[in-house]
């Protein structure tokens, strides 16, 4: 029989920070942080096994947000000079721990790592990530999907079906300028997920989506195979279900990420001694993160031990092979019940992956490398996989997120019922007024975009789970201001200020009039794709 699939699907996404944000910023350095710890090592990972001819592949979602952040000129230069200030810091580090056995050879590798990615970012792949996953992608060894256009939850704006359809349209368009085609999948931002849905995704061209464990298994009728292979929803979407022990060993607290020998994420140079830093990298009071980091998880909140790299990476080789293993014994019990191999999938944020697992990447690799010579499994992307095994059970998915408790209480909370409120009374004026606007309009675009802004599930997630909170009440703040005060001016045929007018589009594809007219933005598939 076909082996089992382990299909890993990584959402990579950050929100749009260029508003507003200040060279040296902590916003913007969450996007330096990712670069440097996920996505550049993400394109080493894949150049590695293309070198080596591992024939293994996973799929990977990258926010519109998030591409037009990389492809932006300013943050690209803006980078190139933090990466030199980690470089000087990290001299400094080697010069001040030159003596210690310990420490030394640790401020040394920091050295080394904040240069090869400065070399590796700007020298081999130009700046440019996109083309490198692209060029992946052609070869077979990834699968490129889009999110919502700013990572909106789809479900909450079903009262605006008009912007709706824009978070879908804008998303799939934005892909195919970017890499050729459409997407055939459709990554929900936090799995959510609701029947009304359907539809919508289907006539927008999406073959497939991922849901979390819940979604699947609390389907109509119920699904003869659980979350082990994709059922297709009545309208013809394709859901995929999060398999429960896969997460519970890489995602919580108690599996890989917390082992004790791997490096501590929380202490950082730049929150132990601050100091040290200046005056090449300038941090709030309070300090920040640098990304040098000398201690290890250990475990609880005391005392830390210093990382040992050798130890660590003995680990990753352990689990990874406890993984696959796992996966295998897994496999061998449900086949031997199903009648057909099952399919694992694996759906992570890829920020999880170097950034705050830093052997994560490490791990990554070794697994799919094992995947590759198992007898029983394969590394399989959900596009793959449907066309190994396309015989699927019609069933409609449950309402259901990953979030918290399984449903929208993070996004839909007490202290964050108000941001609704205000987006469907301003989506229904900027609809109008986009409906009337001529397609150059600096003042209805500007509007259309500062309302998809406000839309993006990270600033209620921000305020609810108070992380960041001070922050996400500003962008709300601004983007809400900002598009009240442009619709008060044109609705009154007035000149907008330019203050709110944003500087450059965020999205070359929004088409002002056709998204007032309400109707569906997407075209279908050209492919025929009929489930």
């Amino acid at each position: 029989m076909t082996r089992a699939a382990v299909a890993f699907v990584l959402h990579a996404h950050l929100p749009d920070l260029r508003d507003a944000t200040a060279e040296g910023s902590l916003e913007e350095r969450w996007l330096f942080e990712a670069l440097t710890d996920t996505y550049v090592p993400l394109a080493d990972l894949l150049g590695d096994l293309a070198r080596d001819a591992v024939p293994a592949a996973f799929a990977l979602s990258l926010s519109p947000t998030l591409l037009a952040m990389l492809e932006d000129p300013s943050l690209r230069e803006r980078y190139r000079r933090h990466l030199g200030a980690l470089v000087q810091v990290a001299d400094r580090e080697v010069a001040r721990r030159r003596h210690d056995p310990a420490l030394g050879p640790l401020a040394a590798r920091h050295r080394a790592r904040f240069a090869r990615t400065a070399d590796r970012y700007f020298d081999a792949y130009g700046a440019d990530l996109a083309a490198v996953f692209r060029a992946h992608a052609a070869a077979g060894r990834l699968e490129l999907l889009t999110t919502s256009a700013t990572h909106a939850i789809l479900p909450l704006l079903q009262a605006s079906p008009v912007w709706l359809r824009a978070q879908i349209a804008i998303a799939i368009a934005e892909h195919r300028r970017r890499f050729g085609e459409p997407p055939a999948g459709f990554w929900l931002p936090e799995c959510a997920w609701d029947p009304a849905l359907d539809g919508e995704l289907r006539r927008a061209g999406i073959r497939w989506v991922v849901l979390d464990t819940h979604g699947i298994a609390l389907a109509t009728p119920a699904p003869v195979f659980g979350p082990w292979a994709p059922i297709a929803s009545p309208d013809g979407v394709i859901a995929f279900g999060r398999d429960p022990e896969t997460a519970r060993q890489v995602w919580s607290r108690e599996g890989f990420p917390g082992d004790p020998w791997y490096r501590e994420y929380h202490r950082d140079l730049g929150y132990d001694e601050p100091a040290t830093l200046e005056p090449f990298l300038s941090l709030p009071p309070g300090g920040g993160p640098s990304g040098i980091k000398y201690f290890r998880v250990t475990g609880g909140t005391g005392a830390k031990a210093i990382y040992d790299p050798d130890r660590a990476a003995a680990r990753v080789a352990v689990h990874a092979r406890q993984f696959v293993d796992g996966v295998a014994e897994r496999a061998g019990v449900l086949q031997a019940t199903m009648g057909r191999p099952p399919v694992f999938v694996c759906p992570y944020d890829a920020e999880l992956f170097g950034h705050w697992w830093h052997e994560g990447i490490d791990w990554l690799g070794a697994v799919l490398r094992r995947l590759a010579e198992h007898r029983a499994l394969e590394a399989r992307t959900p596009s793959r996989e449907l066309a190994t095994n396309p015989t699927l059970q019609r069933a409609q998915p449950a309402a259901s997120t990953w979030g918290e408790a399984g449903h929208q209480a993070v996004w839909m909370a007490a202290e964050t019922s108000w941001i609704h409120l205000q987006l469907s009374e301003l989506g229904e004026r900027v609809a109008k007024l986009c409906r009337g606007a001529a397609p150059a309009s600096d003042g209805a675009r500007s509007a259309a975009e500062h309302l998809l802004l406000a839309q993006s599930s990270d600033w209620p997630f921000m305020v609810s789970r108070n992380t960041a909170a001070a922050y996400g009440r500003h962008r709300l703040a601004v983007h809400l201001g900002a598009c009240r005060r442009l619709c008060d001016a044109l609705e009154r045929s007035l000149a907008p200020d330019p203050a709110d007018l944003r500087p450059a589009p965020l999205f070359a594809t929004l088409d002002l009039p056709r998204l007032g007219d309400g109707a569906p933005l997407s075209q279908r598939r050209a492919d025929g794709y009929n489930p």
